[in-house]
């Protein structure tokens, strides 16, 4: 390549940072090129996008094959079926990208989510996580999605950022990434926390740029029950101890709006 064209090269990645947009899928194949499109649509350039076939039984995979050898941006790999924080974690690690999005096989972002977020990264190092506002959708159209501005108290008790935030690589590496060992949803929840706990500011920012699609075989509908929300209070207390007895003033209860009051009235009575 000659120095000149090397030279562009290197200016215009130091101006536009690659980000890498990791979507894992398994049996999404109804969805998966429109999530992708929908990537391809940003308007910021520097895009690498991996998919991760995670063992799909339909043509997920015959699907993604051909998107990678249609656009010269897009890898793809694949693996026995392993759960959706595995495949994550294989696309995060083979990432090149300074920055990484993990969007699944059945979401949208819109054009300008990517370069918004990137925009704030790159002038703010304090802040660590990147978000926005939200819609929900399905076939019969949209619904707003009442996503609450992050604080760590609240973050304690509730998630507010979806999976599709914008963060650095390196900060996904230094907490090891998505647990694959967190099997009954929310895992998005315990990232965030396991990132965020010990400090980084959060930036949401105003506008919709994420669209969390609706449908039957959505995993957030098959985690809702009250015995996996029971399993993963469970799993979070036994993980994070030290962040709940710092802002909950104890453990986080399965009563989570109360679970500091509750904390607190015990340790004054000395029950707890």
């Amino acid at each position: 390549m000659p120095y000149i064209a090397i030279l562009k090269t290197s200016i215009f990645l130091r101006l536009h940072p690659t980000i890498s947009i990791i979507i894992p899928c398994y049996n999404q194949a109804k969805y998966l090129q429109e999530s992708v499109e929908s990537v391809l649509k940003s308007n910021y350039t520097a895009i690498q996008l991996v998919i991760v076939n995670d063992g799909s039984t339909d043509n997920s995979k015959e699907i993604a094959e051909k998107l990678s050898e249609k656009y010269s941006n897009i890898n793809f790999l694949t693996q026995k079926n392993s759960g959706v924080t595995s495949a994550r974690n294989k696309g995060i690690e083979f990432a090149d990208g300074k920055y990484i999005l993990p969007l699944d096989a059945d979401d949208l972002i819109s054009p300008n989510y990517i370069s918004e977020a990137i925009k704030v990264l790159e002038e703010r190092p304090e802040v660590k996580v990147v978000y926005c506002e939200a819609v929900k959708f399905d076939q019969s159209g949209q619904k707003p999605w009442k996503l609450k501005d992050f604080n760590l108290s609240l973050l304690a008790r509730n998630n507010m950022i979806f999976v599709s935030g914008i963060f650095r690589k390196v900060d996904c590496m230094a907490v090891g990434g998505f647990s694959t060992d967190m099997k009954m949803g929310r895992e998005d929840w315990e990232f965030w926390i396991k990132m965020l706990k010990n400090g980084g500011e959060v930036v949401k920012l105003p506008f919709i740029g994420f669209f969390y699609r609706l449908h039957g075989g959505s995993k957030r509908k098959k985690t809702g029950t009250k015995q996996k929300k029971r399993e993963r209070i469970a799993y979070l207390n036994t993980k994070h101890m030290d962040f709940f007895e710092r802002e909950l003033n104890g453990p986080l209860r399965f009563q989570r709006t109360w679970s500091k009051a509750y904390n607190t009235l015990l340790k004054f009575l000395g029950k707890l």
